[in-house]
């Protein structure tokens, strides 16, 4: 912000626009009676007496233009103001209000940008008749489907975040989201189109003045007289036209400035349908008495019913740390995030059962009540805050407006979070920003959120992923610190195998959307994985007690819609049949966990 505000462009902006403002307030005093003053010195050529000469009726043009400052500037920054103000709330509104109000409105912004603004202000103009107000109000409205097209599209970007995830997640609502997450995040280029907007609107009114359907006084009314006798005297039009560039050099730079300004990180951020196959399942385990979460025949799938997660079930004890890993787009992600209730915008999941503790997540649970038993530790600890805000108030947010803890209480419980999160100097971390903290500082730093709310359950969606080796074993420990300390269950994502080896009691394999295999993690460690994805997994990770060579997974995963109705690792699978084309492997319930038609063969798979 220091450095931004030591910019020479940002500093030329101010000054213009300083001189601009002072000129609007002091111009009709110091120049108002000379610009009215009527002399028989008509169209008078430039002179030290009359700097842009005199107009048709003897009037010095140089005192008209500082007189016509304020009209001019009053009238631009009205239909800026117009423009802005009604732009960004609508286009703010509809993104609040729900998918189908969000694309009803997008759709009428569509239609209204579609028209050029001057042409619907021209007939604006036209119809109300011409005047000051009328042109303010053509003009304004006709830059509002900009701002509110502008407005919808960040809030779509930004609403993917992680800590508007967690925003969600503590339940607040949706007018605050807006205020504190959404519109600070996106108003660097919302600054730019409102610098943009300034010049426009200052060049529409002065061109409908021009016209003769604006003001009746004003920089376009002057530049109209002025160019009437051009080839005989030019230095009438050369004042007013003047005026308008160096505002609308103003407006550019200025609103260059302060949206640098606007974020604080700037400087330091590089530039469908259900399975069918349901009802011949066989029967999942029953939960055990110290099941803290359960999700049973959890599906989640797009609009088009295209099914990204098929049929999942999947429970995690009491103080116990499991692990899901498979390869990028297998569900890990959509699947643990079901029981946070935090899944994108048009996904939907569907389940026999999902709950957290006595928490029924098939229904509309109370978001505070969610949020003091879920915490989240997302994977990109530079998206995990919001760079707008500091980093204690993000901390403290959720005890302050959903436990009702005084500030002071706050703040005291959560420097103890992150001084447990082994963060040096906590009490001066709370005043920093997130772009201050390094990469491993944030991770620490969201791990001490998620446990602020002494939650009961930690999905943590791989943490390490950002992090160079040595911070990622700080992280995990931090994770088994907290599962230890405070009997925390532990939901942990990963691709590395190696990962869930070292942190997790359990662990769950996941390939195109479905379970695979579940197994202890000693069985892991030791290699004796039944299925042959798992198996290719371990092959594929570097290990420093083995010399083997590593060896590639041939293939790719395939793509949701086009999953196989047998075995979706069959085109994989070295040990493949025409069985596990034909019929979709189901995840045994006794003997070992795993959905493999091989187990069943003769002589049986290692």
């Amino acid at each position: 912000m220091r450095r931004t505000l030591r910019s020479p462009v940002l500093i030329a902006g101010i000054v213009l626009l300083g001189g601009l403002l002072l000129l609007a307030v002091v111009g009709p005093f110091i120049w108002g009676d000379a610009a009215d003053t009527l002399t028989g010195n008509a169209h008078q050529s430039a002179s030290a007496a009359h700097w842009f000469g005199t107009d048709a009726l003897g009037r010095d043009v140089f005192a008209r233009t500082m007189a016509a400052t304020r009209p001019t500037l009053v009238m631009t920054l009205a239909a800026t103001a117009v423009a802005a103000v009604g732009g960004i709330g609508f286009g703010a509104v509809i993104w609040v209000a729900g998918p189908r109000t969000r694309e009803l409105g997008q759709r009428l912004i569509d239609v209204m940008i579609s028209y050029p603004s001057v042409l619907f202000a021209l007939i604006v103009a036209a119809v109300l008749g011409p005047g000051a107000t009328t042109s303010v109000a053509a003009i304004g409205l006709a830059t509002c489907p900009a701002f509110a097209r502008l407005t919808t599209n960040l809030a779509a970007s930004v609403a993917g975040r992680d800590f508007v995830a967690t925003a969600r997640l503590l339940g607040v609502s949706p007018l605050r989201l807006l205020r504190r997450h959404l519109l600070p995040n996106i108003a660097e280029p919302l600054l730019v189109l409102l610098s943009v907007a300034f010049t426009a609107s200052l060049k529409a009114l002065s061109g409908l003045s021009f016209l003769g359907l604006g003001a009746d006084f004003d920089w376009g009314r002057l530049l109209a007289s002025g160019l009437e006798g051009i080839y005989v005297n030019p230095a009438p039009a050369l004042g007013p036209a003047a005026a308008i560039v160096v505002a609308g050099l103003a407006g550019g730079l200025i609103g260059d400035g302060l949206a640098a300004a606007a974020n604080p990180g700037q400087e330091h951020r590089p530039r469908g349908e259900r399975a069918k196959i349901r009802a011949v399942l066989k029967p999942v385990q029953p939960p055990t008495p110290d099941t803290f979460a359960e999700a049973r025949q959890l599906s989640v799938t797009l609009p088009d019913g295209t099914v990204l997660v098929d049929d999942v079930s999947l429970q995690v004890g009491r103080g116990e740390i499991v692990g899901i890993v498979g390869e990028s787009g297998s569900g890990k992600s959509l699947t643990a995030m079901s029981l946070a209730k935090l899944l994108p915008d048009g996904l939907t999941a569907d389940a026999s059962t999902l709950r957290v503790g006595d928490l029924d997540l098939t229904g509309d649970p109370e978001p505070a009540r969610l949020a003091r038993e879920i915490g989240i530790v997302y994977q990109d600890p530079s998206a995990s805050f919001n760079p707008t805000l500091r980093v204690g108030s993000q901390l403290t947010e959720v005890l302050r407006v959903h436990e009702g803890i005084p500030r002071k209480e706050a703040d005291r419980r959560a420097v103890e979070q992150l001084r447990l999160a082994h963060l040096t100097v906590p009490e001066q971390r709370m005043k920093q920003h997130p772009h201050e903290l390094s990469g491993g500082m944030r991770q620490r730093a969201m791990i001490a959120a998620a446990l602020l709310t002494r939650p009961r359950l930690i999905i943590a969606d791989e943490p390490t992923t950002a992090l160079d080796v040595t911070v990622q074993d700080e992280v995990l420990k931090l994770i088994q610190e907290a599962n230890r300390r405070d009997g925390l269950s532990v939901l942990l994502i990963s691709h590395d195998m190696g990962v869930v080896s070292t942190v997790c009691d359990r662990v769950l394999v996941m390939y195109a959307g479905r379970l695979v295999e579940e197994l202890p993690v000693a069985d892991l460690r030791e290699g004796k994985a039944q299925h042959p994805y798992t198996q290719a997994l371990l092959a594929a990770t570097p290990s420093i007690d083995s010399d083997r060579p590593l060896a590639a997974i041939p293939g790719r995963p395939p793509q949701p819609a086009e999953r196989p109705s047998g075995c979706a690792f069959a085109p994989r699978c070295p040990l493949a049949r025409a069985q596990c084309t034909e019929e979709r492997p189901v995840l045994r319930t006794e003997g070992p966990r795993v959905a493999c038609h091989a187990i069943d063969w003769e002589p049986a798979h290692a």
